[in-house]
């Protein structure tokens, strides 16, 4: 735009003056000037000649007065326009114009608003000087053009605004996890000092107790040695004694001799009679049972006191509405909404949460202990189950699943399930390679049901939970060993609340 408007300004100004035109005269080289600024040169110079190419003026020359306008015309708009980037000129009939330009559009040559579209060269036009080149064109006026532009681009700015809102959210969610990314980091260290601390304090425990028992040995042997030290004192002096005596009926002679030797040897040979005195066995320390697989036994014995969890749930799956305990082997249905981030692994629509560990391959099992939860539904997903929007709890959305309902047991296509009596317990088992998902009543392990599927992806153990409302347990826990039923390769488990007596699920290692 302003290319245009500089060089109509160059077409307008004298080159004598510099200034636009002011009665300008037109030479018969086709230069022009002002008429006063000329003949002040022709004054100066003595000649007639063009002040640029220097050719002879043979002709009397007079104000161009078409030009005059021009000028005169280009000035004023100069004093009344904010600026020069503000008007859009059309300087050819070849330049083509934006019909959408919401700025001035204005032909050079008559300097008048240019308010025709020419549809074929899809082009803005002056209806003066270029509307017998568009003869047989579809000329319209402008604003039938850009309306119909605006249209075109609306449903481009609707996307717009919809990827920035997208954006937005992710940058929210983003700023979200700064806060909750320090929280987890603070919860975890604290849990994980806590759990060292309970080790550093049974390995401080055990330390003591084994340094004692230690020394209560070597005060123990060290008792009878002493004892044993103490008899051999005693047999030394009356030996030593009865020698002496020994030597000294030896040193007699005649009947002093005869009347002593029979005493004599009498008390040597009742001194003699005893066996010769032995070193005790086991008198010095067993380094052997005190250092032999000492790690290794104190590993034994802090695996008999702590509990291993067979499953632990995924925090970062959970939705709102469940809470985790710190040590991630407990949930339960929270009356108050989590403020967690909504990243992608997180269920959002149900109130659900897998394990933190897929299968891929091999046989699986673990129990879980529902206990009276009125609702519940327990079994295995898929790792690509869907976690933001609906879904139901059947195979063809991902999920082998064993759902209970007020007393009522069904599996995931809705087929009612008939159980001979109400377990506290539920056992599932994967055969991953097998194509299988199965659920027992660990009791006696009657089959409750039975999945067959062929399965291709990464599968969780997955839990989905009801309010508890009235019942006994309030969480759902992954609970230790149990002795009733025989063990699988790998185990883990969870559960669901609901509305009985019992808020728990439970899972056991058998």
């Amino acid at each position: 735009m302003a290319e245009k408007i500089n060089r109509l300004k160059s077409v307008l100004t004298c080159s004598l003056c510099t200034e636009i035109f002011t009665d300008p005269v037109n030479l018969g080289c086709h230069h022009s000037f002002c008429s006063s600024c000329l003949q002040d040169f022709w004054a100066q110079a003595k000649n007639k000649n063009c002040p640029i190419c220097k050719r002879k003026s043979s002709k009397d020359i007079g104000v161009d007065f078409s030009m005059k306008e021009l000028a005169e015309s280009y000035a004023g708009r100069q004093r009344s326009a904010p600026s020069e980037e503000a008007q859009v000129v059309c300087t050819e009939p070849s330049q083509r114009s934006d019909p959408s330009d919401e700025a001035q559009v204005v032909c050079t040559e008559h300097l008048k608003d240019i308010k025709w579209f020419c549809k074929e060269e899809q082009r803005a036009v002056c209806h003066v000087c270029e509307f017998p080149h568009h003869q047989g064109h579809t000329v319209v006026p402008l604003e039938e053009p850009v309306q119909e532009l605006k249209q075109q681009l609306r449903p481009d700015l609707t996307a717009l605004q919809a990827r920035r809102s997208r954006h937005q959210e992710l940058e929210e969610t983003y700023e979200a996890m700064v806060p909750h990314l320090k929280g987890q980091r603070v919860k975890t260290e604290r849990r994980i000092r806590a759990e060292f601390e309970q080790l550093h304090r049974f390995l401080r425990e055990e330390e003591e107790a084994r340094v004692k028992a230690l020394g209560e040995e070597e005060e123990q042997k060290r008792k009878r040695i002493l004892l044993e030290r103490k008899t051999l004192q005693e047999q030394i002096r009356s030996l030593s004694e009865g020698l002496s005596a020994v030597e000294a009926d030896l040193q007699k002679d005649g009947l002093s001799f005869l009347s002593a030797s029979t005493r004599s040897r009498t008390s040597a040979r009742a001194l003699l009679s005893g066996s010769d005195p032995q070193l005790l066995p086991g008198a010095l320390l067993d380094e052997a049972k005190h250092l032999g697989n000492l790690a290794h036994r104190v590993w034994e014995k802090m695996g008999q006191r702590t509990t291993f969890s067979p499953v632990t749930l995924d925090p970062n799956t959970a939705d709102s509405r469940l809470s985790l305990s710190d040590d991630l082997t407990s949930v339960r249905r929270s009356d108050v909404t989590q403020k967690v981030p909504n990243n992608p692994e997180r269920f959002t629509k149900y109130a659900e949460v897998l394990g933190s560990e897929g299968f891929s391959s091999g046989e699986h099992c673990w129990e879980v202990e529902v206990g009276d939860l009125p609702f519940w539904t327990i079994g295995v997903a898929k790792e690509s189950v869907e976690r933001k929007g609906g879904c139901t709890d059947s195979p063809d959305d991902g999920i082998w699943g064993l759902l209970h309902r007020s007393g009522k047991y069904s599996q995931g296509t809705g087929e009612t399930l008939t159980l001979k009596r109400t377990p506290e317990r539920i056992r599932v088992q994967l055969d991953y390679d097998g194509g299988e998902v199965s659920f027992y009543d660990p009791e006696d392990m009657t089959l409750i049901y039975t999945y067959q599927h062929t399965f291709t992806d990464n599968i969780f153990p997955w839990f989905s939970l009801g309010a508890a409302g009235e019942a006994r347990t309030k969480d759902v826990r992954v609970c230790g060993d149990s002795s009733r039923t025989k063990p699988c390769k790998v185990l883990s488990g969870d559960g669901a609340t609901g509305e009985a007596r019992t808020k728990d699920v439970r899972c056991r290692v058998m």
